[in-house]
């Protein structure tokens, strides 16, 4: 894209524009101290910090530690203290309330209601306080002069047996704050066809739904994932850079999964922290999503666990702000990109982007034009 404002933007820019994000955990964007307040409510003693600042440094280095076990660790201490209604509100609220203050205007929250059962909650209250919390969240953020809207994606872990359950229940709700439908948890081992009849039943219902593939796995998860589930959307995806051959001199080839994923539009749901976490890249500089941008697939940006990568959809941007030199007319690329990939109907999505989006992208732009004015003007020459 030829920019129109060459300026890498501000920090506090990049917080102000209209954000979307269409790939958040739950579970995985507590604050630190919600889960020492409801670790003490609840009783739950396991925690391995009781500092808010140092307890969320644990869990960063816990992602960080590259071993599995550790990350995983990390999920258990805040789903423990997840099993309440009073619990699931607070943090959905926060969640939002979060998210609004990032300058994140519209949401896909996910989180698996299987998770949350363990003091006798039914999946559908958890799904009922969940979206109470959401509501509340969002009349908080406008009260603070804020406007986000989010909707739930249900998950059903892959390792379980539950996925046509949980698929149920998201057609149950989906008039009632949830969009769609997902499956988590470790790739390998767990193909998503091992939940086929989720997914068949989520299409006769004409209802939507996202795969975590290509993150761990590569090239048969996502294969799977689109050709036998028949996914709207690829959690995560950032594999399909193995189909994607670059020669010497820099041209590129596309294989034909690559070449159909671009061709259909199907959208990458991407986390560059996390997948540097994760090893599904080296650095920001050699993340994959450079060349994705520049061969333009349906490439959006995430933050898949806000907590456990200590980011922000802010932070992300000013990452890749910093390593490719993106401008206001990418992150709006981007941010028109996800929004286009939204669950929600067309002409609310149609609406988010020419109310919200590219008006709030122009207004920082214009931003820009003022300064180069004032720049020239103070340096003209003066009338004596």
């Amino acid at each position: 894209m030829t920019s129109q404002t060459p300026d890498i933007p501000t920090a506090d820019q990049i917080r102000r524009a209209p954000k979307v994000l269409l790939h958040d955990h739950l579970d995985g964007g507590l604050r630190p101290g919600t889960i020492l307040d409801l670790a003490e409510a609840s009783g739950y003693t396991a925690l391995p910090e009781h500092e808010p600042d140092k307890l969320g440094i644990w869990f960063r280095e816990a992602a960080d530690s590259g071993s599995l076990e550790r990350y995983l660790e990390t999920f258990a201490h805040t789903c423990a203290v997840m099993q309440t209604r009073e619990a699931l509100v607070r943090v959905a609220a926060e969640c939002a309330e979060d998210l609004a203050e990032d300058g994140v205007v519209y949401a896909e929250v996910r989180y698996a209601p299987e998770q949350h059962l363990e003091k006798g909650l039914t999946l559908e209250e958890v799904v009922e306080a969940v979206n109470e919390g959401f509501r509340l969240g969002e009349r908080r953020a406008r009260d603070n002069g804020h406007r986000i809207r989010v909707g739930a994606l249900l998950t059903a872990m892959r390792h379980a047996a539950r996925a046509l359950e949980i698929a149920e229940l998201a057609n149950r709700y989906r008039d009632n704050g949830v969009v769609g439908f997902d499956i988590a948890g470790a790739e390998a081992g767990y193909p998503p066809t091992r939940h086929l009849d989720a997914f068949e039943y989520l299409k006769r219902e004409n209802n939507h739904f996202t795969i975590h593939a290509g993150e761990a796995f590569g090239l048969p998860s996502i294969w799977q994932a689109l050709q036998w589930c028949g996914a709207d959307r690829l959690g995560h995806g950032v594999r399909i850079i193995d189909d994607i051959q670059v020669a010497e001199d820099g041209t590129v080839a596309l294989g034909r999964l690559a070449a159909y994923v671009r061709d259909k539009r199907i959208p990458l749901e991407l986390c560059p922290t996390s997948n540097l976490q994760t090893g599904a890249a080296d650095s920001y500089a050699e993340h994959p999503i450079g060349l994705l941008r520049r061969l333009h697939f349906r490439a959006t940006v995430n933050t898949d666990n806000r907590l456990m990568s200590g980011t922000s959809m802010s932070r992300e941007f000013e990452l890749l702000t910093e390593t490719f030199g993106y401008t206001l007319d990418d992150m709006q690329w981007f941010t028109v990109n996800a929004m286009k990939s939204a669950f929600i109907p067309f002409d609310e999505r149609l609406a988010m982007i020419n109310d919200v989006i590219k008006p709030g992208y122009a207004e920082l732009k214009s931003e820009w034009l003022f300064r180069q004015t004032a720049a020239t003007s103070d340096s003209s020459p003066k009338t004596p």
